[in-house]
């Protein structure tokens, strides 16, 4: 549409002032009409709208920042932003021609709808937008130019390399410095079992990552395979080579595929990075012997079980036979011995009887410690310093006789005793000297023995040296007693077998990187308080003052809170109390059952043992840091046999499921104060339950 210009002499308009406030109002107005008019004169370009859109609109916000900052240096800025919009439209299958009538389309829509705004259309300004639109559109054109030229060579190289690498099974692709896959040979597609067409030339990562999703790619431990895992995107991040990154992936025919990539960043002359090319090679026949590998190992490893039971049992089958075989031969002495007795009677006769019926008494005796040592724990009052002591003399001809000695400095803090099996616990100390010296055996070292007493009445005893820390894989499977990647397997079943028995102790057995350097392993059991002792800590805790009389659930247990990680059984709990007349509060787990008792005070709390975060006994000791008058019960459907004195001391009771409503309510009851942690079960004894 032509567009009269006025005859009248206007005042003078800054051609630039004039385009900014244009564009500040009317840009999505100018975005919609350009894309309309591009689509309309293209024709043919299958481009989504919302594609051909948005790199308009960021060209427009592009000058509209350049007009308000630059002024009229726009003229000469705008063109260069403009340059790679070239590019980027010859990646979008445009011609020459189409980028032409583009930027005419631009032009046409910028003077339309000036003029319709204002109602008029100064010289100046449209000299302006046409000198800016001319100088954009060739900046685009050149850029436009310079690609197809690289392309055309690009395509040659191409042709000559696709008839090499066609037959070849490795694949091949490569990628730019932008993460834009480039170039992809027919292999990739065979491999992966999906074409690549619709990864190569996109910008963006998302068409890769709907062929990932497609074929199920993922690692060989069973996680998800993510685009950031390509080696080709490691290495543009690591600007490094990436070798050996395995990926499994479910072709559409049927079956799976195990590939092996590499990535090799390739640098200008300058130094600059230039892309980088990613290798795929078949590794599934590799992969399916290894797994049969495995396999087999695993059956080896289930036969050698089998073999060590068999030994075992011969080891008893011959210690039977021997006892046989003695007692055997006392009982022919017995016999011997009362023949002649019978014939005449001599005191000797006597005291040899006495001497064999000892030795009997002895073999047995020997035979019933065998099988105690093996199945039973022993606990009792055990001191950890004179304990330590004698494992490491039992360790010590182990730890400094072989060709690289290691030495132990001993920091014994007389911490004093713990409750656990004097045979198990020296067997614990000896096994965590061995795994140090295991460690240690290539260059010796020193080891460094430590127990202390800490503060909140636990006994710390650690075993550390100066080696290297561990790897944190290697710190979360050196307890798995089926690990197959341990050097010494037999370590790891001895570790599983030592964090078991202190965890029975109510204790905890870990290992930690140490900041000076090394790694230790910690073992911490609750100390055993002596009757002084104890009775400092009862007279240490806070007292209320003198409870009124009547009922204490009306006036001492009325706000109960009830934490139990199964909803279903604390709200039917909850509904129960409240039934009875106490106001109950629902936690589902530790931590929050510890923030609620911190906003409000309970009389008391019912407390289910295992949770997923805290268990109950942890979640009671808290508590009675904290309100040391208040009752506390457990409510669990195992047997709690097992736990410790210093856990059980913590309770008042324990109620096994299904619970005796009656009896909990009774309990909820008391007419008298709780005095202390443990003051229901008594020294020794589990709390009473119902």
């Amino acid at each position: 549409m032509a567009i009269p210009f006025l005859h009248d002499t206007p005042p003078p308009v800054d051609p630039v002032a004039a385009l900014l406030q244009l564009l500040e109002e009317e840009s999505e107005r100018v975005v919609r009409l350009w894309s309309k008019r591009i689509r309309a004169e293209t024709y043919e370009l299958d481009i989504p709208g919302r594609n051909l859109r948005a790199p308009l609109r960021r060209l427009i916000e592009e000058l509209v920042r350049l007009l308000r900052d630059r002024g009229t240096d726009t003229l000469s800025l705008w063109p260069e932003v403009v340059r790679s919009h070239g590019a980027r439209r010859y990646n979008q299958r445009f011609d020459a021609e189409d980028l032409a009538r583009e930027f005419k389309s631009l032009e046409e829509v910028l003077l339309t709808v000036y003029a319709r705004r204002n109602g008029r259309l100064e010289p100046e300004v449209a000299t302006f937008m046409v000198e800016l639109v001319g100088e954009a559109h060739a900046s685009a054109q050149a850029s436009f130019a310079r690609v197809l030229r690289t392309e055309e060579v690009r395509f040659r190289e191409a042709a000559v390399m696709e008839s090499v690498l066609h037959h070849v099974e490795v694949g091949i692709l490569l990628a730019e410095v932008d993460g834009t896959v480039s170039f992809a040979t027919p292999p990739v597609s065979r491999l992966i079992g999906m074409p690549m067409r619709a990864v190569v030339g996109s910008r963006s990562q998302s068409p890769l990552a709907a062929v990932l999703t497609q074929v199920n790619a993922r690692q060989p431990n069973g996680e998800s395979f993510k685009v950031a895992d390509m080696p080709f995107m490691r290495a543009l991040k690591e600007r490094g080579p990436v070798r050996g990154v395995m990926m499994v992936v479910e072709r559409p025919g049927g079956g799976e595929a195990t590939l092996e990539m590499s990535a090799t960043p390739v640098w200008e002359e300058e130094g600059e990075l230039a892309g980088v090319i990613q290798t795929f090679t078949d590794r599934t026949e590799a992969a399916n012997k290894t797994k049969a590998l495995m396999s087999a190992n695993d059956a080896v490893r289930r036969l050698q079980g089998r073999l060590l039971q068999r030994t075992r049992t011969q080891a008893l089958g011959q210690l039977a036979s021997g006892a046989a075989h003695a007692l055997n031969n006392f009982l022919n002495v017995l016999r011997l011995r009362i023949t002649l007795l019978r014939r005449e009677f001599k005191p000797e006769h006597l005291d040899a009887l006495d001497k064999t019926v000892g030795q009997v008494g002895e073999l047995v005796a020997r035979l019933q410690e065998f099988n105690v040592q093996r199945t039973e724990e022993q606990l009792s009052d055990v001191q950890v310093d004179a304990t330590v002591r004698e494992a490491l003399e039992m360790a010590r001809a182990e730890l400094e006789g072989r060709e690289h000695p290691v030495t132990v400095e001993q920091r014994l803090g007389e911490p004093g005793a713990v409750r656990a099996d004097p045979g198990f616990f020296r067997e614990l100390v000896v096994n965590l000297l061995l795994a140090e010296r295991e460690r240690l055996s290539d260059e010796g070292g020193r080891v460094l023995v430590e127990t202390r007493r800490e503060a909140d009445g636990w006994v710390t005893l650690r075993v550390a040296d100066s080696s290297t820390p561990y790897e944190a894989e290697d710190m979360t499977r050196m307890f798995d007693p089926l690990n197959r990647e341990s050097v010494a397997p037999q370590l790891s079943l001895l570790l599983a077998v030592a964090r078991n028995q202190v965890q029975r102790w109510g204790g905890e057995l870990t290992v930690e990187n140490l900041p000076e350097g090394g790694a230790a392993f910690v073992v911490r059991l609750p100390l055993v308080r002596s009757a002084d002792e104890a009775a400092a800590v009862v007279a240490a805790r806070p007292t209320e003052g003198p409870e009124p009389a009547g009922p204490r659930r009306f006036q001492q247990t009325r706000r109960v809170l009830v934490v139990d990680d199964d909803l279903d059984n604390a709200r039917m709990m909850a509904e129960v109390l409240g039934e009875e007349g106490y106001d109950v509060k629902v936690a589902n787990s530790g931590d929050v059952a510890l923030k609620m008792w911190d906003e409000r005070r309970y009389d008391a709390a019912l407390l289910d043992a295992v949770m997923p975060d805290m268990s109950g006994w942890e979640v009671a000791r808290e508590l009675r840091k904290r309100s040391p008058q208040a009752l506390l019960a457990i409510v669990t459907g195992m047997d709690v046999r097992g736990q410790n004195r210093a856990n059980l001391a913590l309770v008042d009771a324990v109620f096994r499921k299904p619970i005796d409503v009656g009896a909990l309510d009774d309990f909820l009851g008391q007419a008298e104060a709780h005095p202390g942690g443990g003051g229901g079960g008594g020294a020794g004894a589990p709390p009473p339950s119902a």
